[in-house]
Parts: C-alpha cells; structure tokens; sequence
C-alpha cells in the first residue's frame, strides 16, 4: 500500500463560470512537468537575503555554478525517474538548474499516478481547457521532494498587455505617436546600442514575419538586430495574420528592444499559455547557457488569484533564480486598472507581483520637440485601458518597499501590506503610442506591455557600456532618489498617484542617464 501525500498548494477550484463539457480521452498523451526542491536551500535563502538588501559585495553567479550548486540533487531527480517508470510515463527532458523533469504518457497513466480526474471545461473568455479540481498527490518518497506539478492542467492563466489604439475620435482630442527610438531619447537614454547583450523575451502565442521587422528597423534607419526564435515544449514562432491577436504583443516586444538595441540578440521564447509552458519558458531563458540573456522582458501575465500557490511559488522561486544570476527581469504590471480585470475589489497582476521582478506600469505622455512637457497616469477609462498597480496579496512587503504607502483615489495614505506594484513606469497609453509595424499594418499600440521592453532595452544598453549585467536592480532603485521622473497626477481606480512612490506608476518613468549612474 503506498501512502500519498497531497502537494501542498496545489488545491484547484473549478473557475467561476466554467462548466465541465466532456470527459478526457484516457489514451490522449500528454507532457507534465514536476519540479523538484532546491539542493542547500538555506543557503541560497542567505544568498538572496544579501541580494535583497542590494549588498554591493554579491556577484552574479556563473550558469555553471548555480546548477551546481543551488539546481536539484541528482537523487532528487532519480526519485522522480523511478516514480515515472513505476506509471509507464517516459521522461522527455530533465533540466538540473531548472530543477525539473518533464514527464510524457496518458492522461490515464498520470490520474492514476498523481491521483488526480482530469476534464474538459468550457468558459466564456477562456475557451476549452483540460482542468481538475481537488488536490495532487504524490507517494512518500517524493514527499517533501516534489515542489510542483504543473501541465495537468492546461488553462491559460495570462493575456498580452497591449492595447491597439481605437480609430481617431475627434472627441477624444489629440493623439500623438511615437517611435521607440523617439521614446527612448525623451527619457534621455544613454548612448549605445546594447552590443554582445541578449534580451530575452517570452511569448505565450502569436508571432513575428521577419519581412515586418526588416521593413520596420529600415524604415527608422536602425541596424537589424539578430532574432532569434526559440521553441519552448510545442511553442513556436506561429504569426496567425491578425494584427490584434498576440502577434501584436511578439512584434511590438521585438520592434521596441530592437529599434533601442539593435547591437543585442534578442532571442524569443515561444511557449504555450498555461502555467505549465510560462514557468518552463521562464525558466529556459533565465538558464539558457547558448543565448545567455543578460535581461528578460515579460508582456504577459494575469490576476494572482488566477494562479494556484504552487504555480506562484514555482515561478517565483525560477525568478529568484534569475536574480542570483544576474539577470533583471522586467515585467508588465497590467492594462485593467487596479482590478486587474476581476469583478470583485482590487488585485495586482502576476508575475508582476514578485518581488524578484522589476514591475512595469504605464504613463500618458506629452511632449514637445525633444523633451516631455507633462506626464500623468495612463487611464483612458474603462473601455480605453488603464495602468495596473496596487498591493500584492499573495507576496510580503520587499525589504527595498519597507516603510513606503499607497494612497488611494480618496487621499488615504496606507502603509504597504503586501508587495506594491509597480516598481516604474513608461509611457503606456494607445492614445500616445508606439508606432509599429505588425502582419504588414503600420499601427499604433499602447499597454504596459510596451513598457517591459522600453525598460529591457535601456538595461541592455547600461549592461552594454558597463561591461557586465547590472542583475536585481530594484535595491538600488529604490535607494537612488530622483532617478525616475516622479508622476504625481491621475489613477488608475482605486490609487492615485503622490509625490515619490505610488501604486499607478511605482518611483516613475526613466531618466536613463540618471538610472545608469545609480546603477
């Protein structure tokens, strides 16, 4: 008789408003990932606490010597090779510093080994999914081995944040656009064009026609940067035509870090939208010994009540991993507003929220000639997008935010409970946009999901002239006062924006030059 045990945070409810369709194929063969725990734990907790505290005398740790020494044990990933064979499931791939091993078989094969029922679900926005509800068990000898089990279920827990801007509405008054390289210059980069760097990006869908990008980059006389697609478990680069599906979040990433670094690589990860694939993806680029990106850019998320605890300690846990290495990471904060999209209350959106990311919000901009006249809030109403920003409920307050309040729409001041987000900011809104070209159509698109990438290309450029990667920047962020231009104007619902930092746009949007000095 084996014992199991339940995998803690891993208890699934059946999503609000979805209904059971159907009944899975026994025979249909799936791919599954299980995460092992970390080898010597306690020390890298100590390795991340310095880290944390921005402790000048912490290098980054070399590809090689992180899987070493802080990946999975070999007996970890024996135990899980051995369970595997038990259940007839074949092992397709095992990633030491990533700590996993991805698990191929029958659904039949995993209910049975992870004492699970997995169905077809129908919802509203989300589509079909395969879905379960209940908790993941797993035998006494993976217990307390096992961190994570991801892939069971395949419901897409993020969307793009971008917005294409709606047709010209004399009402509406002035729309302007600009080019990244314009942007780039208003928030006064430095020089240089992030040569030997490499920017990751990370894609749940869509794709990019290199036509687009060859006509874009000689259109703004830039150099093409070299881009790289890498397919991550069944992703691809899969352009689907339309402009307004996730080909416009690929291109717009690509066309952004490009036109600022034309000098970096930009390699592409391609996954699928479901926890299993964003984590895997993640994690592929962070430990990526071929491409080496120096800094990722991440466009995608969702509400963090839209992720199990597990989903969210795995993927936080790939992020700190990140941060040891070197490597910033820069995040989308949201396009909904502080409700992030959900009907009830106010929630931040993940992976935003993690305290191991660098949290992207968005601004509307006004400019005159080369430099910016006013800056507000990006919050074109309800229909028209709004920044994301508030207080994590899933994540504690960060050592570098002790101390700091929002302030709500009303004028109250409370002390941070949770993680604030965002970190900063840039411009966001459709109706001040980037110009782009996506599937042949010049267009013009807003959203934070511009801003994770304004944010990369300016870290690849400082890590370019710097001669090695600047790493987990937000200690230093938050200590260096005045590098941000601080927006004091709008909100984004429930939170307004004050003096320093806020929940609509974190310490503000860049002064590149004052940022690559204090870093």
């Amino acid at each position: 008789m084996v014992n199991k045990h339940p995998l803690p945070g891993s208890e699934r409810t059946a999503e609000q408003d979805s209904k059971v369709v159907g009944q899975c194929d026994p025979s249909e063969r799936i791919e599954v990932f299980v995460m092992v725990r970390r080898r010597q734990q306690a020390q890298f907790n100590a390795l991340m606490s310095r880290i944390e505290a921005g402790d000048p005398g912490v290098e980054p740790l070399s590809r090689e010597t992180f899987a070493k020494d802080y990946g999975a044990a070999p007996e970890d990933l024996a135990k899980v090779k051995v369970f595997a064979a038990a259940h007839g499931l074949t092992v397709v791939r095992e990633d030491p510093a990533a700590r996993s091993v991805l698990l191929s078989g029958t659904i039949a094969q995993f209910q049975s080994a992870f004492a699970v029922k997995l169905e077809h679900y129908e919802h509203h926005t989300t589509g079909q999914f395969r879905g379960r509800t209940g908790t993941i068990s797993v035998p006494d000898d993976l217990h307390g081995v096992v961190e994570a089990v991801l892939g069971l279920d395949n419901r897409p827990p993020a969307r793009p944040h971008f917005r294409i801007r709606p047709p010209f509405q004399p009402a509406k008054g002035h729309q302007v656009s600009f080019t990244p390289p314009q942007i780039a210059a208003l928030y006064q980069y430095p020089q240089g064009d992030g040569s030997g760097q490499c920017v990751g990006i990370v894609e749940l869908g869509g794709g990019y026609n290199a036509s687009d990008l060859k006509s874009y980059f000689a259109s703004l006389g830039v150099g093409s940067p070299t881009v790289k697609s890498v397919g991550v478990d069944q992703g691809s680069n899969q352009p689907s035509g339309d402009p307004s599906g996730p080909d416009g979040e690929v291109t717009l990433d690509i066309e952004i870090v490009g036109s600022i670094a034309p000098g970096a690589t930009v390699a592409v990860y391609f996954t699928q939208n479901s926890d299993a694939g964003f984590i895997d993806a993640v994690s592929r680029a962070i430990h990526d010994t071929t491409n080496k990106p120096s800094v990722i850019s991440i466009s995608w998320g969702g509400p963090e009540s839209n992720w199990t605890s597990q989903s969210l300690q795995a993927f936080n846990s790939a992020l700190q991993s990140a941060a040891a290495l070197g490597v910033t990471v820069c995040v989308a904060s949201g396009d909904s507003g502080s409700s992030d999209g959900v009907s009830s209350g106010n929630e931040v959106d993940f992976p935003s929220s993690s305290p191991y990311v660098l949290a992207c919000g968005g601004t509307n901009l006004t400019a005159s000639g080369t430099s910016i006249t006013h800056e507000v809030v990006w919050n074109d109403g309800s229909q028209g997008g709004a920044t994301g920003g508030g207080v994590s409920k899933a994540f504690p307050v960060p050592v570098w935010q002790q101390g700091l309040s929002s302030t709500s729409a009303k004028g109250v001041k409370t002390v941070l409970s949770g993680r604030g987000v965002p970190d900063v900011a840039g411009d966001a809104s459709p109706v001040t946009g980037y110009s782009v070209l996506i599937d042949g159509t010049q267009t013009v698109v807003g959203g934070t999901s511009a801003v994770a990438p304004l944010w990369a290309a300016l870290i690849a450029r400082i890590n370019a002239a710097k001669g090695e990667p600047v790493g987990f920047i937000n200690p230093k962020l938050y200590k260096a006062a005045g590098v941000c231009n601080d927006i004091t104007q709008g909100n984004n619902g429930s939170y307004e924006a004050s003096v320093g930092w806020d929940a609509c746009t974190g310490l503000g949007s860049p002064n590149g030059q004052k940022v690559a000095g204090a870093l």
